[in-house]
Formats: C-alpha cells, sequence, structure tokens
C-alpha cells in the first residue's frame, strides 16, 4: 500500500460546494470535507426519546451518512487537527456535536487538536478570521437542537397515529405545523363569525390659499362623528347637504409633523420568505434552496464567490465590517 501524505488539518462542512470553495481559500495542509447534513438521528421506532428518563435520546448514524462518516475519519486519523465549520446555527452546532461523538466512538480523535469556527460569509477574509478566533462546542446550542428535535419526535411519533385513525393516513402532526394549523383555524372562524356593518364617510375637496386638498368629515353640528353614525347613504347625503349649505367651513386644527422613514431592516428567514412569495410567488423551501446556492458562492471572473450572509436567521444586525462596506 501505498503511504498516505499526512494532513494537518481536517475542516468539516456540511455543504459539498462550500468545501470546495473553503478549500481553495486555504490552501495546502487543509482538507476540507462535507458531512451532507446531520450525520446522526433518532431511529423512527418507539422508545428513541424515553421521557420518564430525563429525555434521554438514543441516536444512529444515518445510513446514507456512512460513506461520509468513513472518509472523515480516515482523513481525522491522518491529521493533527478537527476543525469543525458547520453553519453557525442550532443545526450546525449540533451536527458538529454528533460527529465528535461519532469520531471519538471510532477512536480517531486521540491526540488531536480539535476547535469550533463559524463564519456567517463565505469570503476568504471571512474563513480567515474564523480559522484565527476557534472555539469549542457550545453546548447550551447543542442542548436546543436536542429539544427541539425530541418535541418534534414525541409530538409527531404519538399525535400522527391519532391522526391516520380518526381521519385519514398519511396525515402528519407535529410541533409547529399542528399549532400553526390551530391559529389558521381560529382565524378562519373569526372571519365566518364577521357580521358586515354598513357605515359611510364624506369628503369635500376645498381650496384655499395653498392649493386645493381633500378633507373628510370628523364633526357635524358641533358634534364628533363616530364611525358608525353615518349608517347609511341617506345620512351621508344629509351630512353632504349640510356640509355644501353651510356659510363656511373651519379648519378646527393644523398640524405639522416632521416625520422620519427608515430603510427596511435586513431580510431575516420569515421576511425572506414572505418577499420572495409575495413578489416572486416561491414557496419556502425553493427560497431556501435558492438562498443556499448564494450563501454557498457562484462563480465569478473564475473564483466562487458568496453572495448573501448566512440566511437562517432572526438577526437584523449588521457588522460594523458590513455598514462600512456598503456605505
Amino acid at each position: 500500500m501505498g503511504e498516505h501524505k499526512k494532513t494537518s488539518a481536517v475542516v468539516v462542512v456540511e455543504s459539498p460546494a462550500k468545501a470546495r470553495t473553503i478549500e481553495k481559500y486555504l490552501g495546502r495542509g487543509y482538507k476540507v470535507l462535507a458531512t451532507y447534513g446531520h450525520v446522526r438521528d433518532l431511529p423512527k421506532k418507539n422508545g428513541s426519546v424515553d421521557p420518564e428518563h430525563d429525555f434521554a435520546m438514543i441516536y444512529e448514524e444515518l445510513a446514507d451518512r456512512k460513506k461520509r462518516i468513513d472518509a472523515i475519519a480516515e482523513a481525522v486519523a491522518r491529521a493533527d487537527k478537527l476543525i469543525l465549520a458547520t453553519d453557525p446555527d442550532r443545526e450546525g452546532e449540533a451536527i458538529a456535536w454528533h460527529l465528535l461523538e461519532v469520531l471519538k466512538a471510532r477512536g480517531v480523535l486521540e491526540g488531536k487538536t480539535i476547535e469550533r469556527i463559524t463564519f456567517h460569509e463565505i469570503t476568504k477574509k471571512a474563513v480567515q478570521e474564523a480559522l484565527a478566533h476557534p472555539r469549542g462546542i457550545d453546548q447550551r446550542l447543542v442542548d436546543a437542537q436536542q429539544a427541539r428535535r425530541a418535541l418534534d419526535y414525541l409530538v409527531g411519533f404519538h399525535l400522527s397515529p391519532v391522526l391516520w385513525r380518526r381521519i385519514r393516513g398519511g396525515l402528519s402532526a407535529g410541533r409547529v405545523q399542528s399549532a400553526a394549523l390551530r391559529l389558521i383555524c381560529e382565524r378562519e372562524e373569526e372571519i365566518r363569525a364577521f357580521k358586515p356593518r354598513e357605515y359611510w364617510t364624506v369628503e369635500a375637496e376645498l381650496a384655499a390659499e395653498g392649493g386645493r386638498f381633500t378633507a373628510e368629515l370628523k364633526a357635524l353640528d358641533g358634534r364628533k362623528l363616530g364611525k358608525f353614525d353615518l349608517a347609511n347613504e341617506e345620512a351621508a347625503r344629509r351630512a353632504a347637504a349640510a356640509i355644501e349649505n353651510a356659510d363656511r367651513i373651519v379648519v378646527a386644527r393644523v398640524e405639522r409633523k416632521q416625520r422620519t422613514q427608515t430603510p427596511p431592516a435586513p431580510f431575516i428567514t420569515s421576511t425572506l420568505q414572505m418577499e420572495a412569495a409575495r413578489k416572486l410567488g416561491f414557496s419556502a423551501a425553493k427560497t431556501m434552496q435558492i438562498a443556499q446556492r448564494l450563501y454557498e458562492g457562484l462563480p465569478i471572473d473564475g473564483e466562487n464567490v458568496g453572495l448573501i450572509t448566512y440566511m437562517r436567521t432572526d438577526s437584523v444586525a449588521l457588522a460594523d465590517e458590513a455598514v462600512a462596506a456598503i456605505r
């Protein structure tokens, strides 16, 4: 057998496209590999989460990730350092933790330096900055992801069979979708229970030294009009006639206000999906698929360039460096 060349560091990301781009940035001495997503999950059987024993969770390696894990384990065995560079969110943190647990079980981490890095844009500068400031696994983020996964499992595993028995097969219940469906149903009930009520408004085209303007009738005969005081066309016509026959119309108050209109905040995941649906008719899945490609980068002038920052976020904060670049 030929001798394997030793690699100084193995960098692990989730996406193969991202891996190719980052490997170009890092150059020799680094090998960048992709997990292609999660490497472990809960088995689809009863007992994978045990609420009676502190919600203990039983994981198993995903069968379709075995070759990926084998390749990562083999590369790590020949390296000095493992750098976990999965996505900067709770899912990415959990993937890094799960991979670490799998590699520990395979005995390839002894004597290795292990670092966790994150970056929010795929640029050479961002990657190098992340490498200069490594950290450990954030167990709080891992715990948050595990809580999310346990709830998904418990709600779906126990409620979906009820839907199959009571309604029809193939339906599913879930931690998010069931609560969202409840909100939709409640709103639909409100819409069906709504009883329309007629009301009218009166507007006048007026002229003054400053020019022409439109005014809405708010008071008549010294009495402020409520929303439903002009309940039909006849009442509205009487009010209009009273204005037409009036000797004068008094402007009771003039208010001058200075208004500042701030630019819209940067997109977060939900607003990006809503705007893409409103303007382009995209589904949430399609929007995130396109955003993922833009984040991972597209070829520009012979180089793969990341075009947006990480798209799974609920923060509108901008880095000082980004603000300076925009200006």
